[in-house]
């Protein structure tokens, strides 16, 4: 359950952490993984239904929709300032800050996870020692040095990349990952526990009636609750597809929202874990 809590706060690169951090059986995983396909397309579809209405949920929301006017503006008026045609030293320094970035990371990760496998090791065995065993895998501290990096370099001129297609290059890497996830899914194995698809659809259905509450609580436009619900449950893969149907110039708002999903995706799955680990008594 802790690789479907990071898919669905982040995306597929959290669920794939979870699955390295706590050593998951990957014989097992595609049950997950069809869990997650399965239950986040069919809210997907929801949300999708629910966009041909919007005037009719706004007004029910009673929310405040100049807010998104705005939004188009400064979003269009951005997107016309940095976009620029990509020359072979763009890709080239573009490659360098990716690889450089994931190669730093490895070299970091490996020192600190030796360095807390020693302080877990010494704790007394019980639920405060299994809730910390994520210190001792390198892949979250590798997860965790590069979305540090990544945020720190949006505070820099190499954000000014994005006008290179940036967020393009890497929404290629992240199909990628999605369709090495894919590899992994044996549909037959859903027979063999079947109440998962349940468990996915219950906690779908706690997302949806907290999200809706929330906005009704802060009129929040419809907007709001279908691309930040679709950036935590499907990732950069399809929230953009969420906010491009209600204006074409809104879809980098969906990238945006879910790489913030993904740079908090795998220490809000690990908190998942943590709680579940106390809930089922260590």
């Amino acid at each position: 359950l802790s690789t479907l809590a990071g898919s669905w706060i982040g995306g597929g690169a959290n669920q794939a952490a979870m699955l390295e951090i706590y050593e998951f059986n990957p014989s097992q995983y595609g049950q997950m993984v069809f869990v997650d396909i399965v239950v986040a397309n069919v809210w997907m579809a929801l949300l999708l239904i629910g966009i041909g209405k919007t005037a009719k949920i706004d007004k029910w929301l009673k929310a405040d929709t100049s807010a998104i006017e705005r939004l188009k503006e400064k979003v269009e008026n951005y997107s016309s300032k940095v976009t620029r045609n990509p020359t072979l030293t763009d890709y080239m320094i573009l490659g360098g800050i990716a690889f450089g970035t994931v190669s730093f990371a490895h070299f970091g990760a490996g020192y600190l996870s030796a360095g807390f496998e020693d302080f877990v090791a010494g704790l007394e065995p019980g639920i405060t020692r299994n809730s910390l065993t994520f210190l001792n895998s390198s892949f979250f501290w590798m997860v965790s040095i590069t979305t540090i990096i990544g945020i720190i370099l949006s505070y820099t001129k190499a954000k000014n990349y994005e006008g290179a297609g940036a967020s393009k290059i890497g929404s290629i890497f992240i199909y990628i990952l999605v369709a090495s996830i894919g590899m992994k899914i044996d549909i037959m194995q859903i027979f063999d526990n079947p109440w998962l698809l349940s468990v996915g659809f219950v906690w779908m259905a706690i997302h949806a009636g907290l999200l809706i509450g929330m906005a009704k609580l802060i009129r929040a436009p419809y907007f709001f609750l279908a691309v930040g619900s679709q950036a935590n449950v499907g990732g950069a893969a399809s929230a953009p597809i969420v906010a491009s149907a209600f204006h074409p110039s809104l879809a980098t708002v969906g990238v945006l929202l879910a790489v913030f999903g993904y740079a908090i995706g795998t220490l809000g799955a690990v908190l998942c874990t943590v709680m579940m680990r106390l809930v089922a008594g260590g």
